[in-house]
């Protein structure tokens, strides 16, 4: 779409070329056209059928097919015209005898050749003719923009494809796609960031807001069997609480894999903390879920029912 300032502009370039085609000047060519008008001025440039004249009032350019003849501004030869062949454009006056050449004729016959074969000339300002305006006119030479798809190398690969999310929840249920397991999340349990670091080597961390309530699903870096990692992992929780007392523990199997639980209780922030520790044997890897709660409220009940279900909801079987 043409801005206003572009209409403007081109209306006044508009008014020149009508100009230049009404207008008589003195030792100029005479560029008659196939409708009728007639436009003076000196060919000074011949590009793509194209001929840029030299006008009293400016550069006009005209397209090859729509001119009739060419007069060339020869003395007593005003009356004489030549049409334009369809071949490559050339001016020409009227034939000499070969015995009295006239010089002024053939200068302007090789400087109309000359610029008829110039291929490299580049109109300097592009102004339009009045024919333009018609129908069945030439339109002026526009800027041709680039095609999009030159803007792109044809050999750009294409984007990578987006990565699936490490880990989702959807309602009440926790999956984790990089290590491939899923567990029950309580309704009241949120992801909390940096209550990993209650277990090394921490996967996910998830609890109540207040963070009464924890649970940390962890991978050891170790890979000695599931009889001698246990122990190790249960000795660390000595370091971590005060007044820490072993309940129980056992054998047993977690989303269908064989583990070690075990029940504590311990002093650590101020609070007595009752909790429960997994440590499960899953394809060459030894994963750890430790679940504790405020054991100094009412809710330990509940909190230690909750943990003991997302303990046994663990499903290894996500791809």
């Amino acid at each position: 779409m043409t801005v206003p300032g572009q209409r403007i502009l081109w209306f006044g370039v508009g008014l020149l070329a009508a100009a230049a085609l009404c207008s008589t000047s003195a030792l100029a060519d005479e560029i008659r056209l196939k409708d009728g008008k007639k436009l003076y001025g000196v060919i000074v440039a011949y590009e793509d059928n194209m001929f840029k004249v030299k006008t009293d009032f400016g550069y006009v350019l005209v397209e090859k097919d729509k001119i009739a003849s060419i007069i060339p501004d020869t003395p007593g030869q005003a009356n004489s015209s030549q049409p334009v062949p369809p071949a490559k454009p050339s001016v020409s006056s009227d034939p000499k005898p070969a015995t009295e050449p006239d010089p002024a004729a053939t200068a302007k016959k090789e400087k109309a050749a000359a610029i008829a074969a110039s291929a490299k000339a580049r109109p300097e300002i592009p102004v339009a003719t009045k024919a333009a305006a018609d129908a069945s006119a030439p339109a002026i030479k526009t800027a041709v923009a680039t095609p999009k798809s030159t803007l792109l190398p044809s050999s750009a690969p294409p984007p990578p494809p987006k990565p699936a999310d490490r880990e989702e929840i959807q309602g009440n249920l926790y999956t984790n796609h990089e290590y491939g397991f899923r567990m029950y999340k309580a309704p009241s349990w949120q992801l909390i960031d940096g209550a990993g670091q209650a277990l090394p080597n921490a996967i996910v961390a998830m609890g109540t807001s207040n963070e009464s309530t924890l649970l940390v699903v962890g991978r050891e870096d170790t890979k000695t069997p599931l009889d001698s990692a246990a122990p190790a992992v249960e000795k660390r929780l000595h370091e971590v609480y005060d007044n820490y007392r072993l309940i129980s523990q056992r054998k047993t199997v977690v989303g269908g894999q064989p583990a070690f639980e075990y029940r504590y209780r311990g002093m650590a922030d101020g609070h007595d903390w009752s909790g429960t520790l997994s440590v499960v044997s899953h394809g060459g890897d030894i994963m750890t879920i430790l679940g504790m709660t405020f054991a100094d409220t009412d809710l330990i009940q509940i909190q230690e029912n909750v943990i003991a279900r997302s303990i046994a909801s663990v499903d290894f079987s996500v791809k």
